[in-house]
C-alpha cells in the first residue's frame, strides 16, 4: 500500500499537556514535522486537510471492546470490519479488545482465535487484552507466553458471571501475583458474582422477569464491594490494578479513595456510563428497556453520568472505553420471559468521543487537554504504546483526528455505522465532531466518506512493564 504524503494546515494541535497551532507533516505512516507554516518538498502528491479553526488530536484508544463476541448464546452484531468502521468515523482509531477463553481452555489458542477473527477484517489498529477464568499452572505459563511473545501485557479477571467466567479470590490472588512478575496490568470486571447469582434467583421468584430485574439485582453495591476487594488483594500483592467499565457512584468512590491513599488503581468509566442512565429499564417498551442491559448495568440515579464525568475530568478516573458489544433486538428477545437470559451490551465505539466531548468538554467541566488525554493519551500511557499512539509528535504513529469544535451532530441508528438497530444515545445532540480521521498517514475517513479496506489495520504488540505503571511498583517492591 502506497503510503500517503500528508499535510494538515492552520489547526490547533492539542496534547494532553498543551495545545499549539501547528502543521503536522505525515510522510510513511508517521509524524515527520510539526510547526508553523511547513511546506514540505516536492508539493506534487501531497496531500492537504486544511484544519483551519478546528483542532488536531490524537486519534481515540478505546480500551474496551467485544466485537463478533460469542456470548449468552448469541453473537455481538459489530464484527471487527464494522466495529472498527464505525470507530475510525467517530475519531477512534485504535480498540483494545478481548480473547475470552472458556473455564479450562488454553488462553493461546483463544488469543490466536481473536486474532484470526480481527486480521482480515479490521479497518483500525488493534490490541488485545486477554482474559483469565480458570487457574492452574498451565494458565500460569500460557500468561508468561502471551507476554514474552504474543505482545499482550493486561489480562482481564471476572468477578462476577458465576459458573462462567468469574474466578474466586484465592484465583485473583494468583493471577494479580502472575500479572505483577510479568509485568502485565491486571483488570477486573468487579461485581459480587455470587450475590448477583442469589439476587437473580429472589427477583425471579418474585415474578420480576423483565429488564429492570437486571439492574435490581446487582446494585451499586454489588460493584462497590468487588472493587474495594479487588482493590485490597492487588494492593496485597503490590500489582496495578485496571478496574473496567466503572459504572455507579459508590464504585468511582472507591476508586477515587484508593487513589488518594496512593494505591496504583485506575478507573475506566464508558460511554454508556457518561452519557445515559439506567432509568431505561423501567420504560414502559419492553425492546427499549432490554437495549440498555449491560453488565454492570447502568444507574438509575439520573445523577451518576455527571458525577462519573468530574471524577474523570479531576483525574479520580483515568480513561474510557465503551464496553461495545452489540446485540439487535431479536437477539436481546432471548430473554424476554427472563431478564437473565437477555445478552448483556450496549453501543457507543461510534460515539464515544462525541458524547465525551458533549457532557465533558462542552459541559465545562474539562478542557480540551483532559479530553485528549481521557480519550487517548492516558489508554497509550498505561498500556505501554506511548508515545508511538497518544500523541502528535514528531515520531508518532499518524493516527490523528481533526475535530471540529463547533460543529454538531445528533446521533441516531438511522445514521450511525455501528452494526445495531438500536442507539442507547438516540436523539442525543453532541457539539464535537471527528470530521476527519487518518490512521497510519492514511485518510480513510473525511466528511462522512470511508477510503479504508478491510484488514488495514494492524496488530499491535504492547511490551511489558508499562513504564507509567510500573515505575512506583518497582520501587515500593524494593523498598
Amino acid at each position: 500500500l502506497a503510503q500517503q504524503r500528508l499535510l494538515i494546515k492552520g489547526g490547533k494541535v492539542v496534547n494532553d499537556d498543551q495545545s499549539v497551532v501547528a502543521d503536522v507533516y505525515v510522510e510513511d505512516g508517521v509524524v515527520q514535522q510539526v510547526g508553523p507554516n511547513l511546506n514540505p518538498e516536492p508539493s506534487t502528491g501531497l496531500v492537504v486537510l486544511d484544519a483551519t479553526n478546528k483542532l488536531v488530536i490524537p486519534g481515540g484508544i478505546d480500551t474496551h471492546t467485544h466485537m463478533q463476541f460469542p456470548f449468552m448464546g448469541s453473537r455481538s452484531k459489530d464484527d471487527f470490519y464494522t466495529g472498527t468502521k464505525a470507530a475510525i468515523a467517530g475519531g477512534t482509531t485504535m480498540i483494545i479488545d478481548f480473547a475470552i477463553p472458556q473455564k479450562g481452555c488454553s488462553l493461546i489458542e483463544a488469543f490466536d482465535m481473536w486474532k484470526s477473527w480481527a486480521d482480515p477484517k479490521v479497518c483500525c489498529d488493534y490490541a488485545l487484552h486477554v482474559a483469565v477464568t480458570w487457574w492452574s499452572n498451565k494458565v500460569k505459563e500460557e500468561m508468561k507466553t502471551l507476554v514474552q511473545n504474543k505482545g499482550v501485557n493486561s489480562f482481564k479477571m471476572f468477578m462476577a458471571y458465576k459458573d462462567v467466567y468469574m474466578v474466586n479470590d484465592e484465583e485473583l490472588y494468583e493471577a494479580f501475583s502472575c500479572c505483577k512478575e510479568l509485568g502485565a496490568v491486571a483488570q477486573v470486571h468487579a461485581e459480587n458474582g455470587e450475590l448477583i447469582a442469589q439476587g437473580a434467583k429472589k427477583m425471579l421468584a418474585m415474578g420480576i422477569t423483565g429488564p429492570e430485574g437486571h439492574e435490581m439485582c446487582r446494585p451499586e453495591e454489588v460493584e462497590a464491594e468487588a472493587t474495594q476487594r479487588a482493590i485490597t488483594i492487588a494492593n496485597v500483592v503490590n500489582c496495578p490494578l485496571f478496574v473496567v467499565h466503572v459504572m455507579s457512584k459508590s464504585a468511582a468512590k472507591v476508586i477515587s479513595n484508593a487513589r488518594r491513599e496512593g494505591k496504583v488503581v485506575y478507573g475506566e468509566p464508558i460511554a454508556a456510563s457518561l452519557g445515559t442512565d439506567g432509568t431505561n429499564y423501567w420504560n414502559k417498551d419492553w425492546a427499549h428497556a432490554a437495549a440498555y442491559v449491560m453488565g454492570p448495568p447502568l444507574r438509575p440515579d439520573p445523577s451518576t453520568p455527571g458525577f462519573l464525568m468530574s471524577l474523570l475530568a479531576n483525574d479520580d478516573l483515568s480513561v474510557t472505553g465503551t464496553d461495545n458489544c452489540t446485540f439487535d433486538i431479536c437477539q436481546k428477545a432471548l430473554g424476554k420471559d427472563d431478564f437473565t437470559k437477555i445478552p448483556n451490551g450496549v453501543n457507543g465505539v461510534e460515539d464515544r468521543m462525541s458524547v465525551i466531548w458533549e457532557k465533558g468538554v462542552y459541559s465545562g467541566k474539562m478542557d480540551e487537554n483532559r479530553f485528549v488525554a481521557v480519550t487517548s493519551t492516558n489508554a497509550a500511557k498505561i498500556f505501554n504504546l506511548y508515545p508511538k499512539k497518544g500523541k502528535i509528535a514528531v515520531g508518532s504513529d499518524a493516527d490523528i483526528v481533526i475535530w471540529d469544535p463547533k460543529a454538531t451532530r445528533t446521533i441516531s441508528a438511522k445514521t450511525h455505522h455501528q452494526a445495531n438497530n438500536f442507539n442507547i444515545f438516540e436523539g442525543m445532540v453532541c457539539h464535537g465532531v471527528a470530521v476527519a480521521t487518518v490512521s497510519r498517514g492514511k485518510v480513510v475517513y473525511e466528511g462522512g466518506a470511508f477510503n479504508v479496506i478491510a484488514g488495514e489495520g494492524k496488530y499491535v504488540s504492547r511490551p511489558p512493564f508499562p513504564p507509567y505503571v510500573y515505575k512506583r511498583v518497582r520501587q515500593r517492591e524494593q523498598v
